[in-house]
């Protein structure tokens, strides 16, 4: 099964149309363990953003949409270097920050030439808690 599932994820990697990659799924079966293990493998480094144990890392998302700066942002608090092509993004529990969700299509159309993933459980539950309407 892993194996299986880090070849999808190397074929998502060499992709002309790699778009933010979103792994789903319920807690503990193993989404981070497979990403981190996906950019240990498969990049020079991976650069990892936990929204559960950091809340910090929401305001890089809140405060503007510019991928340039959001990155500059994660640098800073990494500490790591990201590369274009070099690096794999890891964000996981993502359904704690809805800014970053929205934030993956800025990725796409700007900055394609980064390697983003993430990771989240209830996903599914955020983003239809998100998207109910809003009572009067």
């Amino acid at each position: 099964m892993q194996r299986l599932a880090l070849q999808k994820f190397v074929n998502w990697k060499n992709s002309a149309y790699r778009k933010p990659l979103i792994l789903q799924g319920v807690r503990q079966v193993g989404k981070t363990w497979l990403l981190k293990e996906f950019g240990r493998q498969c990049y020079d480094d991976a650069a990892y953003f936990n929204f559960d144990e950091n809340q910090d890392y929401k305001q890089f998302f809140e405060a503007t949409k510019d991928v340039g700066r959001i990155l500059q942002n994660l640098m800073l608090a990494s500490g790591l270097k990201i590369l274009p092509s070099k690096t794999l993004v890891i964000f996981d529990e993502i359904q704690d920050c809805p800014e970053v969700i929205n934030a993956l299509k800025y990725f796409c159309e700007n900055a394609p030439q980064y390697h983003v993933a993430c990771a989240g459980s209830l996903l599914g539950v955020a983003w239809q808690c998100s998207r109910q309407p809003q009572s009067q």
